[in-house]
């Protein structure tokens, strides 16, 4: 399959090459947003209560992992780029023209703050109700310690930035145009240049503490550090796509969207090695949060709305040492009635590109649990319908010319 879990230790690969082998595969799946305006920005501060924002001043809030999502009033048709939640009511959000928004209510209303420029605010990053900071395109960066009944003006030069995150009060870094990287240590009294070793744009950036973080841009670029940005390393992202949006939840496991083809990376090694899950669109993602290491939600073009609660993946397993079937076949998926978790197993007699996808009842695709060349085996994948409504959906398998649907209720 696509994604094959690399195992840190030889002697632990050689051994399960030769007994077992489990593949990982996308455990994305699509949430109704309302709305089929882009969206740039994703901000969770647990796993279950979150808000978007994009194009025409959206706003979107859930409070339950996405299974459903509401409009909210922002009292503004700019185009909203950047939020940022400190809890679950404090949030700021910011656009066009200088636009800043602030609840304290969970987004009930929404207030608009004077910004004192007219560039477009592209990022913001709060580290608690009071202390946070915005940066724009052209300058300046702005910055707030009352929650932002006053903005004050920082210098950044005439740099475009576009991402800002804050580990600290005090410590932050920002990104922008030609491999523009600022750094602060002193809540930004001062932002100083680093080198980043590239002329690409860089979009989004995310710090866990106040020596590691990850840039990521244009080109496929994806930039690491864990000394505070005094020495920057390019990674391998194995991708030429716009990376738009990056968020990691410790040290090691982080996860980067973008592209023109629904481009999600993972790495749980720090970015030593990133790999490339199914999304299950082609449409341009512009931002992702996570909460833990599994919990994460990815925003994009078209209204796009995705959700994992497994880090992206869910597993196949293949047994090896099992007689080689001599038929396809399909089982019953168990448990059924399920809630949220059901596992599928299948059987294929010989290699084929093998698809295993779930259906609403009027059709619509909802999840794509497999789509990768097998090889003959028996197969076990899991579905978390984790945010899904209770209904009867079908899965179907296809393999070469075989074809076999079956028939699972989800019942919460």
């Amino acid at each position: 399959m696509k994604n094959i879990f690399r195992f840190s230790a030889l002697l632990l690969a050689i051994v399960f090459m030769c007994l077992n082998k489990s593949y990982a595969q996308s455990g994305w799946f699509p949430q109704t947003s309302g709305t089929t305006n882009v969206l740039y920005g994703v901000s969770f501060t647990d796993a279950n209560t979150g808000t978007a924002v994009g194009d025409l001043g959206t706003i979107l809030r859930t409070t339950n992992g996405g299974a459903l999502w509401t409009s909210q009033t922002s009292g503004t048709t700019n185009f909203l780029y950047g939020v940022s939640f400190t809890d679950a009511n404090t949030g700021t959000a910011v656009g066009n023209l200088g636009t800043i928004l602030r609840t304290t209510n969970g987004g009930a209303l929404w207030t608009s703050q004077t910004s004192g420029t007219t560039n477009i605010l592209r990022g913001v990053s709060f580290t608690d109700a009071n202390t946070g900071t915005a940066v724009a395109e052209g300058g300046p960066i702005l910055r707030t310690t009352n929650g932002g009944a006053l903005w004050t003006s920082q210098s950044s030069g005439t740099s475009y930035l576009y991402g800002v995150s804050f580990a600290d009060a005090n410590t932050g870094t920002a990104v922008g145009q030609v491999g523009t990287i600022l750094r602060t240590t002193n809540g930004g009294a001062i932002w100083t240049s680093q080198t980043s070793g590239i002329s690409n744009l860089l979009w989004a950036v995310s710090f866990i503490d106040a020596n590691t973080g990850t840039a990521v841009g244009t080109f496929g670029t994806i930039l690491r550090t864990t000394n505070g940005g005094a020495l920057w390393t390019s990674q391998t992202s194995g991708t030429t796509d716009i990376l738009r949006g990056v968020s990691f939840t410790d040290a090691n496991t982080g996860t980067v969207v973008g592209g023109v083809g629904g481009t999600i990376l993972r790495t749980t090694n720090g970015g030593a090695l990133w790999t490339s899950q199914s999304s299950g669109t082609t449409n341009f993602f512009r931002g992702v949060s996570f909460t833990d290491a599994n919990t994460g939600t990815a925003v994009g073009e078209a209204g796009t709305i995705l959700r994992t609660t497994t880090g992206g993946v869910t597993w196949v397993e293949e047994d090896r040492q099992a007689e080689m079937p001599q038929h396809f076949s399909l089982s019953q998926n168990f448990p059924n009635p399920f809630n949220p978790a059901t596992s599928v197993n299948f059987q294929i007699p010989s290699t084929n590109h093998v698809t295993l996808k779930v259906y609403a009842v009027l059709g619509q695709e909802v999840a794509t649990l497999v789509n990768e060349e097998l090889r003959p085996g028996s197969y076990k994948v899991t579905w978390d319908a984790s945010g899904f409504p209770s209904a009867v959906y079908f899965y179907r398998l296809q393999a070469g010319s075989f074809t076999e649907t079956k028939k699972s209720l989800l019942l919460r």
